[in-house]
């Protein structure tokens, strides 16, 4: 892309995203100009002023309305830009939309309007659930693929491994080159104001006390501001045309979670450190959607190898420490009351 005064113009599509916010900041730092769709931009305008907040002056970004299940507003959104970064795709909470098919149109509308404008370049961000082997005991590498499940509770996954199937098809047929990353379970703090439902929730529901004792889950954490860097990586480097990468980082029980949080901020009451019977959770999984999507995770330890984009790409990862200390922090800084308190004196 050359140097960063000539650095070009950039789509990212889900502009609002937990992962595009950050993903955005990065590549204004970096001195690209970024254009980012949005369902409703006047909703859309705390996200983009918490971006600009965060990005050291750069003023370069552009919000254009354009959404996943209409071709209208796809065009205009893909003209005269260099490349697209794919983040978008349907959540699973407080979405009625089928998400298979969304997600599906969604890539297939983004990746054959942008082959008709002639954008070449596309990072798509998949999941770390689209690599991943039936045995538990595998270690993830980029090879492997996984299959969809086809169960109601798993349709998230589904959807990534889907999207990302058709990604890989269609960049063959329209003659994109296409870099594939898949982020295992990212967390850190949200540009602007977090949401109430996603990843971070491991640490809201700690903080909130609404844990009495501690399912046995664990989870790749990944910082979401690292995985935003190996996206710019990807789409700064030839080299990662044709290759998926994932995105992983170490791997922590939610005991572990929870100690880092008693460890690292002791002032947070009533953090649990007992954990809760596999049975119970299974139990309480028939009721909460949340721990049905989870549940067959239970005592499961998996692997994830991501050495291949630190040696190609020179991508570097926080510690997982610092990585749920943020995270609490910047929930804490949110739910915290406005301070009814006197003005400071000198």
């Amino acid at each position: 892309m050359g140097e960063t005064a000539s650095r070009g113009t950039v789509l990212v599509t889900g502009g609002t995203g937990y992962l595009a916010g950050w993903l955005i900041v990065e590549l204004l730092k970096s001195g690209y100009r970024v254009r980012a769709t949005v369902r409703d931009t006047a909703r859309a305008e705390p996200a983009r002023r918490a971006i600009l907040d965060r990005s050291a002056g750069a003023r370069s970004l552009q919000l254009v309305q354009a959404d996943l299940l209409d071709d209208e507003g796809w065009e205009p959104a893909l003209d005269g830009v260099d490349a697209v970064l794919h983040t978008a795709s349907p959540m699973p909470v407080g979405n009625e939309a089928d998400l298979i098919t969304t997600a599906r149109d969604g890539t297939r509308r983004v990746l054959t309007t942008a082959a008709r404008v002639g954008v070449r370049r596309v990072v798509f961000t998949s999941s770390g659930t689209a690599a991943r082997s039936s045995n538990p005991s595998s270690t993830t590498t980029e090879d492997m693929w996984s299959e969809p499940s086809g169960d109601a509770t798993h349709v998230y996954p589904d959807s990534k491994i889907y999207a990302e199937r058709l990604a890989w098809e269609l960049a063959d047929e329209l003659g994109l080159d296409l870099t594939a990353v898949l982020p295992s379970f990212m967390q850190g703090p949200p540009v602007g104001a977090p949401g109430r439902a996603g990843t971070i929730d491991v640490v809201r529901r700690l903080l909130d006390r609404a844990m009495p004792a501690l399912p046995r889950l664990g989870w790749n954490v990944v910082d979401v501001r690292d995985e935003a860097r190996l996206h710019v990586l990807a789409l700064e480097q030839p080299a990662a045309i044709g290759e998926r990468y994932n995105g992983s980082g170490t791997f922590l029980w939610y005991r572990d979670v929870a100690r880092i949080l008693r460890e690292g901020l002791p002032e947070q009451k009533k953090i649990p450190a007992r954990e809760l019977p596999d049975f119970l959770v299974r139990l309480a999984a028939r009721r909460d959607p949340h721990l049905a999507m989870i549940v067959d995770e239970l005592g499961i330890v998996r692997t994830v190898d991501s050495s291949k984009a630190r040696r190609q790409l020179g991508w570097t990862t926080r510690d997982a420490q610092t990585t749920i200390l943020d995270t609490a922090r910047a929930l804490i800084a949110q739910e915290r009351p406005p301070s009814t308190s006197s003005p400071r004196t000198p």
